[in-house]
């Protein structure tokens, strides 16, 4: 089949006045996306948390350590700088730290990503936008009311939840090490 020059011409304008997609949210934990070719940080967008619930149950031989947060929580931001430091500490180590932001949708892009950028934030983050708290808090912990900051941190034989803040790296620290296998 033969195309002529004429179609081929039409098809290649078409294709570059196409406006660039909207980046699609990716189930992937790690890696850089491009948005209009700036670099975005890959971030997952869970509507539900039933979506995201399996990050609480692995049974293999890691220690977990997630921590909900939001950028307009003030003990929150202050304690992140506490996990880039454990995420130094253990990267060589069977630990997986992922920041679970609980930042409203509207501010993911004005607000969550350029938090994550200007401080170059090294754990996982990830999004849950699920705004009924009341229906999933207890899956995460039994006692949990919902406020945070809160930290879970587990592996396949030992669970520990901080309530509230950590004061300090060596508090964090103190509640991460035994749990590390």
């Amino acid at each position: 089949m033969k195309y002529s020059p004429v179609l081929f011409f039409i098809l290649c304008f078409i294709l570059s006045s196409c406006e660039p997609r909207e980046a699609v949210k990716s189930p992937s934990l790690s890696g850089v996306m491009k948005v209009d070719n700036k670099p975005k940080p890959n971030i997952p967008v869970y509507d539900s948390f039933d979506d995201m619930e399996y990050i609480f149950n692995y049974e293999n031989d890691t220690t977990y350590i997630i921590n909900f947060w939001a950028t307009w929580c003030k003990p929150c931001v202050k304690e992140l700088p506490y996990f880039d430091k454990l995420y130094d500490e253990y990267k060589d180590d069977k630990v997986r730290i992922i920041l679970v932001s609980l930042d409203f949708p509207k501010q993911i892009e004005s607000k969550l990503i350029p938090y994550i950028e200007k401080n170059r934030v090294k754990p996982e983050v990830m999004v849950l936008t699920d705004g009924n708290a009341n229906a999933w808090v207890d899956k995460v912990d039994k006692k949990w009311d919902g406020a945070i900051p809160v930290t879970l941190v587990y592996n396949k034989e030992d669970r520990d939840f901080i309530y509230g803040d950590v004061f300090n790296y060596r508090e964090l620290r103190s509640r991460v090490d035994p749990l590390v296998k």
